[in-house]
C-alpha cells in the first residue's frame, strides 16, 4: 500500500465522503475545511505535480469543478462564490504531494482571504510586465511573438 494518503483514499484504504468519482478523478470532503462543503478534486492517478497530469486529466478535474460548484450553489451549503485553489510543489505551499484542486465555498464575510506579501502592492510597470510577457510567450511558443 502506498504513503500518499489520497492514493489511499481512492483505492478505498482510506475513507473518505465523496461526492463524485469515475475512472479518471475522485471528489470527496476535506476532512479540515477551510468552510463548509470544501471539496478536493483529484486525479485516480498518482501525480505529485500538476505538471505530470495529461490535459484529458486536467480537463476531468475542471469538469467536476464545475459541476461540484452548482451542485454546491443549490445544496445546504451556505455558498454566495466558489475559490478554486490548486497548490504545485511545496513552496507554494502544497501539504499532499499528489495533485489535488481545492473548491471550497465562500459567502459574504467567511474570513477567508489571501495575504499578500509586504510591498506586493506597489504592482509592477506596464514594461516589466512586457518583458516578462514576452519571455513566457519565447518559452511557450519559442518566438516572441504573441499567440
Amino acid at each position: 500500500m502506498t504513503s500518499c494518503i489520497f492514493c489511499r483514499i481512492v483505492e478505498g484504504h482510506e475513507r473518505a465522503s465523496f461526492v463524485h468519482r469515475d475512472d479518471m478523478i475522485s471528489a470527496f470532503l476535506d476532512i479540515r475545511p477551510v468552510t463548509p462543503g470544501h471539496v478536493l478534486i483529484v486525479p485516480n492517478r498518482h501525480a505529485a505535480s500538476f505538471r505530470e497530469l495529461d490535459d484529458s486529466t486536467l480537463a476531468a478535474m475542471m469538469s467536476a469543478a464545475g459541476r461540484v460548484d452548482a451542485a454546491l450553489r443549490e445544496s445546504s451549503v451556505a455558498c454566495e462564490g466558489v475559490t478554486l485553489v490548486l497548490a504545485d510543489g511545496i513552496a507554494a505551499d502544497q501539504k499532499v504531494l499528489h495533485t489535488h484542486l481545492h473548491l471550497f465555498p465562500r459567502y459574504h464575510r467567511d474570513g477567508f482571504g489571501f495575504v499578500y506579501p509586504l510591498g506586493s502592492s506597489t504592482g509592477s510597470s506596464r514594461e516589466e510586465l512586457d518583458s516578462l510577457a514576452g519571455e513566457l510567450r519565447e518559452m511557450l511558443t519559442g518566438t516572441g511573438e504573441a499567440a
